[in-house]
């Protein structure tokens, strides 16, 4: 938000013959090849990234702007032109994804852009969309702010996660995030087949939300990268920039305000936890920390979030005196455009618009004695498609999801105090909660204060979206802390509300450019020194008492008000010494609580870079010699080949098989009969967590006795039965028995590694 002003009246009277074409597209330029300079510093091959480029422009973004421009009823800047049309591009590739992929020919997906590019070339109502003009441009402040959000999230993804992770492993000691083998065995699924199986147990259908991983499956197919560059270098950074410019973008058209935008895209992608000290405690969870990368399905959601809120935003009621053109009705095609592919994007999706909408409908009947016709459709197509997820591609599993209010708080409560204590410690986590995850959204009670209440409907509705995020959290529990993904979708509501607020707050202070400088110059120094204090504090809290990890936050919110107490206190004398502060402590003091969170980010990177090998969240062991085994079975293997392994343990504890061994169907990009089963949606949720035993015993010993005592009939079952093809053995977790060389032809090996395929 450093580099943010207002002046939001000039898009809307600048034509863009006025500015030179290479300073109209200067900021686009530079954000490119920042992202792509530093993936080129990551070891991503220049090839593969032409590839993509390619790819990116050709089959996404074109087809998908040439889509949106024949639903939007007018144009207006080409920034959005091409973000929400990236969007759509999206959409109707996972279309052509599973229409190509269930016809069997999914090498064939590189020509699905001519379904588009050929009925707009030869139509003539359709062939104007070729070429448009703007009646508008973004300004030139906006545009290089919003390359900085992108470039500033760019070096931290680069911290984090590109450089601690690296596409193919080099050695036997490296590691690796634990849950990265397992998405990658989903995109590699994805190549070949629709619907998804569970990738380690062969034919055990995946009921989860599946789409963000057949988008990278699709990436792959089409432009020819393979599969691990585009997971581990292209895909995540580049879904990152684009829901940045989607964020910006929105809250432009929402508000009507270009700079509502870019600082709504500055608290999602440059502001992050407050008070987060390293890379190990999370608390509460994060909103855009780690999970970015550690989930990458949940900025898969968001891309197709964010512009389904701009066209739900226009249907419900667009707030009065915003001068961007309505969408008019092609926003009903791109809603259910949208909620189509959000319903296997990320299950929390659906459930928080529901609440959004539901929180319209019931704020309009309260102060306008009616229900909105269209909020009802709107609600009863989010309803159907709701149901679409439940019923068809989650097969009503719960995935461990239950209602238990307060479970993400519980854990920071101890037990055998008194009823004082006991209560008063629970408002002391509560308000942890609210610091840490939701002091970002504190532009949004400016505006209810400057609004006096009284809110626009769709500020009703982003506040509903705000709200449901939380509230999902907070009633819902779930082993691995799962719920933690409805605050993040309710946080894309938020950050829009939020930059709203705070721009009106910038409006009625009346900065003048000078004042804009010196604001955001406070606001960025501010940061620096919040970030430097933070890094030479962060220390490790001891694991007793319960509310121990907490303390540090409330130490620093204390801290914190303490300073603004001083500086209110002394506020006149301030006031006197200069004039131009009378009437802008409010925003001061808004700046300021917004951008606390700034060492966030920064933090967790460098708590990546004390733990380079696999960084500083539970990794797993991945060696060198196993990755290249599974490559060579990619490469020498057909895609509907089933493989059989003797790993299935993460490691064994007690006894216990901890069943979280994904490295095989990961790199392998295949099937395996029985490899690690933790993640299979029939064992989440389970009382033994991870160290559940697979279903199906029977299974399981005919596919080790191939490896410990094989016998001609038994191999003959695994191929005839399950449509097994390899063995893959790993010597140091069980030597074959010597007897397999006499029944299956050994085709790979290198040290502990040998593959055998069945005759």
């Amino acid at each position: 938000m450093t580099a943010l002003a207002t002046g939001d009246a000039a898009p809307s009277t600048v034509g863009p013959g006025r500015r030179p074409a290479l300073r109209r597209y200067a900021p686009a330029l530079a954000g490119y090849a920042f992202v792509a300079a530093v993936l080129l510093v990551a070891g991503t091959p220049v090839a593969a990234l032409a590839r993509w480029t390619g790819y990116a422009l050709l089959a996404v973004l074109l087809p998908g702007t040439l889509v949106f421009r024949a639903l939007r009823r007018r144009a207006y800047t080409l920034v959005e032109d091409l973000a929400m049309g990236a969007a759509v591009g999206l959409v109707l590739e996972l279309a052509a994804w599973a229409v190509f992929t269930a016809l069997g020919v999914p090498g064939w997906l590189r020509l699905w852009p001519l379904a588009v590019l050929v009925p707009f070339a030869a139509v003539p109502r359709l062939r104007r969309h070729w070429r448009v003009r703007y009646p508008a441009v973004a300004p030139t402040g906006w545009a290089w702010s919003l390359a900085g959000v992108v470039a500033g999230f760019t070096l931290y993804l680069s911290g984090s996660f590109l450089a601690v992770t690296p596409v193919l492993p080099t050695d036997e000691g490296q590691a690796q995030y634990i849950d990265l083998a397992f998405q990658l065995s989903l995109a590699g699924a994805a190549t070949h087949q629709v619907p998804l199986d569970v990738p380690q147990a062969a034919g055990e259908p995946l009921h989860y939300h599946w789409f963000g991983f057949a988008h990278l499956a699709a990436t792959s197919l089409v432009s020819g990268v393979d599969l691990p560059t585009v997971f581990f270098r292209l895909g995540v950074p580049a879904l990152c920039a684009l829901a940045a410019v989607l964020v910006a973008v929105v809250g432009w058209r929402i508000t009507g305000r270009p700079y509502a935008g870019v600082a709504a895209a500055a608290l999602m992608f440059t502001v992050g936890e407050f008070g987060f000290e390293n890379g190990w405690r999370q608390l509460f969870g994060s909103q855009a920390t780690f999970i970015v990368w550690g989930s990458p399905s949940m900025t898969y959601s968001w891309v197709l979030l964010l512009p389904l809120v701009a066209a739900l935003g226009e249907i419900v009621g667009r707030a009065r005196g915003v001068t961007v053109p309505a969408l008019g009705r092609g926003a009903w095609v791109l809603v259910v455009l949208f909620l189509a592919a959000s319903t296997g994007a990320k299950a929390s999706t659906l459930p928080v618009v529901l609440a959004a909408l539901a929180f319209t409908a019931a704020v309009a009947l309260v102060v306008r004695r009616r229900l909105p016709r269209a909020v009802l459709v709107a609600a009863g197509l989010a309803l159907a498609a709701q149901f679409f997820a439940t019923a068809v591609l989650f097969a009503f599993e719960s995935h461990g999801v239950t209602l238990d209010p307060l479970s993400g708080l519980r854990p920071y409560l101890p037990t055998g105090r008194s009823a004082g204590v006991t209560a008063l410690l629970w408002v002391l986590v509560a308000l942890a909660f609210l610091f840490n995850l939701q002091l970002r959204l504190a532009g949004a009670v400016a505006l209810l204060r400057l609004r006096r209440r009284r809110l626009e409907p769709v500020q009703v509705f982003l506040l509903g979206g705000a709200l449901a995020g939380p509230a999902g959290y907070l009633l819902a529990g779930h082993p691995g802390s799962s719920n933690q993904y409805f605050t993040r979708t309710g946080f894309a509501f938020g950050v829009l509300l939020s930059a709203w607020g705070w721009v009106e707050v910038a409006d009625r202070a009346g900065l003048s450019a000078r004042g804009r400088r010196l604001l955001g110059a406070g606001a960025a120094g501010f940061a620096v020194l919040l970030t430097a204090v933070q890094l030479s504090s962060a220390t490790s809290t001891p694991a007793t008492p319960a509310y121990a990890p907490v303390l540090p936050l409330l130490c620093w919110a204390v801290a914190l008000a303490v300073l603004a107490l001083v500086v209110a206190l002394y506020w006149p004398v301030l006031v006197a010494r200069w004039p131009g502060l009378a009437g802008r402590g409010g925003l001061l003091l808004l700046t300021a609580v917004l951008v606390a969170g700034a060492p966030g980010l920064v933090m967790d990177a460098a708590a990546a870079r004390t733990h380079p090998n696999g960084g500083a969240y539970p990794v797993v062991a991945m060696p060198a010699s196993r990755v290249q085994a599974a490559r060579w079975v990619h490469a020498h293997s057909d895609p509907d080949d089933v493989l059989a392994t003797n790993v299935h343990c993460r490691a064994v504890v007690d006894g216990w098989c901890d069943a979280r061994s994904f490295w095989l169907s990961g790199y392998a990009e295949r099937s395996v009969l029985v490899e690690g089963w933790a993640f299979a949606p029939r064992m989440v949720g389970l009382p033994e967590g991870p160290y559940a035993p697979f279903w199906d015993a029977a299974r399981q010993r005919a596919n080790d006795a191939a490896f410990t005592a094989p016998t001609a009939a038994g191999l003959a079952a695994l191929r005839d039965r399950y449509g097994v093809r390899w063995l893959v053995v790993d010597r140091q977790v069980g030597a074959e028995s010597p007897t397999l060389r006499t029944l299956a032809d050994l085709r790979y090996e290198h040290g502990r590694m040998a593959v055998y395929r069945l005759r």
